[in-house]
């Protein structure tokens, strides 16, 4: 089973992480809003959803969804928040899904990046490619990996739900790696993490080979500029051709 199957279909994942903050999701969706003004009942499609929190926010401004997970403890979670502008289902991103279809594509929070092929990467934005409307926008939501590289830390200690969560980081050949450690209800676990920390040249040229032109990039939440040194994401607005 290939890591992220595993870890977030796990219930310790959604404990790990459960500090994601809600204000500042809502926040980005709200600038991305501000700034590219779709028009009312947009189709759009939450690309790697988790839970839905995003997907549910996107309804609530009067967008037409559609969340995809690989996750079906995610997927059936967020279902509960479905309505007749909302659909949930299980899908593996590398897979094509409606074609030229919707109007943006998100995906948010660093979903990308995850297989050990670089061809998953391909099939990934030849999906996206295939999914959106001639002059779609996708919208992805990666960390700045210079940045990430540069100030990694590499043990910390959590404590969350009277588990204690030892995390290792190191880089290895490109790829950020996380190892987490713990044990509940008497049992040892461990699992890991891994993304590409592609550059922002890379993630062009993959783009541009799928169809998809970069029209901006974007270092925070707040929509302002990329700075390799400074910004802490790497928020990419492409169009399909």
């Amino acid at each position: 089973m290939e890591w992220f199957a595993e870890w977030f279909d796990s219930e310790y994942y959604h404990i790990l992480y459960q500090h994601r903050n809600d204000d500042e999701a809502r926040f980005f969706i709200d600038n991305l809003i501000e700034k590219y003004q779709p028009e009312k009942n947009s189709i759009v499609l939450d690309l790697a959803c988790g839970k839905g929190r995003h997907s549910v926010y996107l309804n609530e401004k009067g967008l037409e969804v559609t969340g995809l997970d690989l996750s079906e403890q995610s997927i059936a979670h967020a279902s509960r928040f479905s309505n007749d502008t909302l659909e949930f289902f299980v899908h593996d991103m590398r897979r094509k899904f409606r074609s030229n279809y919707y109007d943006v594509i998100f995906n948010f929070f660093t979903s990308f990046g995850y297989f050990s092929k670089n061809l998953d990467h391909h099939l990934t934005l030849d999906a996206v490619s295939n999914g959106l409307k001639k002059k779609g926008l996708f919208v992805m939501d990666f960390m700045n990996a210079e940045k990430a590289k540069k100030n990694l830390v590499k043990k910390e200690s959590k404590e969350i739900n009277n588990i204690r969560f030892d995390i290792s980081r190191k880089v290895e050949r490109g790829t950020i790696i996380k190892k987490i450690h713990f044990k509940d209800k008497g049992k040892d676990f461990n699992f890991e993490e891994r993304v590409r920390g592609f550059k922002l040249h890379e993630m062009a040229r993959m783009f541009r080979k799928h169809g998809l032109e970069l029209k901006n990039i974007y270092g925070h939440y707040d929509l302002t500029p990329f700075d390799i040194f400074h910004s802490d994401r790497m928020i990419l607005v492409a169009e399909k051709k």
